[in-house]
């Protein structure tokens, strides 16, 4: 099984893509047990008599091509599906299958990501190659498909998944949750999570009030959080419907119709997470202090850089990050905080005094999640926002999202839509892009 992306060997194949995952989940909390079938409409990119998935930790018991069950063998974290016949490029295929087991992170280079048991619950933390620990995949970020969610839960618990949640069922001891169809996202975007939830409204008051700011606000923004919670959550989200407002400005519109959740778990957990139309975050990071407003405004802004505009390989996840370190510094300058000149002028006196090995459109996979990738990546567009002037610059943002939108990226494709908008700043991407020492920040706009 040949991964097409060298930075993530050991994960996903050129020889098919997904262009729908249907996902029928029965979980237990207690004995953190999961039960799938999965359902997978599968183009051929090669001529193949095999198929193979990524799928780690579970089991699976029964797969069929088309309806007519096939031999399979399961090793290593790979599924292989023996098609009984050569299957030209182009075919399509329904690939179903039925597995189990107790789910669990997957232990590789990055730590520990996939499945996560906590207190109360679960969670996904999928990137980067963490999405086959619960689901049958073709896990690399070149394709996107979409996904329909289905979560069968014991009852007192609250499921949050991708997409739009269409209904809940309720039977005696058991609640099942359905969600979707979603956009088309990558793999490590897509999420589940488990717990003892109340939702709240972010940033909208009640009454006549909370009518007006539905207006101003039209994007649905709301929270899940334990009950002891909730005074924590509302005080520090109390400002992002203005966030929500401030970054559809300057990005452009939100790019999901279901709008925007965020999942506080009762667990501390390291740092927040992303997901595809929503974020995960832990009690530590919305304490009712405001500490880390900076990540609560990183992760919205992943909904426009990293999932509706998505890298096509890894070697290219300063488009994710860079964009949403710089999008902390952007709302800090909106909310009337420190200028995101000021934090580029501080980040960049402190990236000169480290080592100078890193090179931001090829770090490597040792370095893809390095801080001083998130930093070096936003002075990259703090420097493009000086040399473009801000007319120039946030209009550049606006058709990167509008144009990619839903699509994946690379580099090549920033620096074309770049010129498509008559920007001549190849010169200074070769700087920061392709060179590890740090460039000079530019001194003034340009125009």
């Amino acid at each position: 099984m040949n991964g097409p992306d060298p930075y993530a060997p050991h994960r996903g194949t050129s020889d098919h893509h997904v262009n729908r995952y249907g996902l029928q989940l029965t979980y237990r909390v207690r004995p953190n047990r999961l039960d799938g079938v999965a359902t997978l409409d599968v183009v051929l990119d090669a001529d193949v008599d095999v198929l193979e998935l990524d799928l780690v930790h579970l089991k699976a018991t029964r797969v069929t091509v088309d309806g007519a069950p096939v031999r399979f063998g399961h090793a290593g974290g790979r599924l292989t599906v023996r098609l009984g016949r050569l299957a030209v490029r182009g075919t399509a295929l329904r690939v179903e299958v039925v597995y189990g087991g107790r789910p669990r992170p997957w232990i590789g280079p990055w730590g520990d990501v996939g499945w996560e048991e906590l207190t109360e619950g679960s969670l996904v933390a999928g990137q980067p190659d963490g999405a086959p620990t619960w689901f049958p995949c073709n896990d690399t970020p070149a394709h996107k498909a979409t996904f329909e969610i289905t979560v069968t839960t014991d009852a007192g618990y609250t499921v949050a998944a991708n997409g739009p949640l269409l209904d809940v069922s309720r039977k005696a001891s058991t609640r099942t949750w359905r969600f979707g169809p979603t956009a088309p996202m990558c793999t490590y975007l897509a999420t589940v999570v488990v717990g003892r939830f109340d939702d709240l409204d972010v940033g909208r008051r009640s009454g006549l009030s909370g009518l007006l700011d539905a207006v101003r606000h039209p994007v649905a923004q709301t929270a899940l959080a334990h009950a002891s919670q909730r005074d924590a959550v509302r005080h520090d989200l109390a400002r992002h419907a203005e966030t929500m407002s401030a970054f559809e400005s300057m990005f452009g519109p939100y790019p999901f119709a279901e709008g925007y959740r965020l999942v506080v778990t009762e667990d501390d957990l390291e740092i927040p997470l992303e997901a595809q139309g929503l974020s995960i975050f832990g009690a530590n990071h919305l304490d009712g202090d405001g500490t880390w407003d900076r990540l609560v405004a990183h992760e919205l802004a992943h909904q426009w850089f990293g999932n509706s505009v998505s890298v096509a390989r890894w070697q290219d996840i300063w488009l994710n990050e860079g964009f949403a370190c710089y999008a902390e510094w952007l709302w800090s300058e909106a909310a009337g905080r420190e200028s995101a000149d000021a934090h580029a002028r501080h980040h960049h006196a402190r990236l000169g005094a480290l080592p100078q090995d890193l090179v931001l459109a090829d770090p490597g996979p040792d370095l893809m999640f390095d801080d001083r990738l998130y930093k070096r990546g936003a002075l990259t567009l703090h420097a493009l926002r000086l040399t473009l002037g801000d007319d120039g610059f946030f209009a550049f943002l606006r058709r990167w999202t509008s144009t990619h939108r839903f699509g994946s990226v690379t580099t090549a494709d920033l620096r074309g839509t770049l010129r498509e908008g008559g920007a001549d700043v190849d010169r200074l991407l070769d700087a920061w892009l392709l060179d590890a020492p740090l460039p000079e920040l530019p001194v003034a706009p340009t125009s």
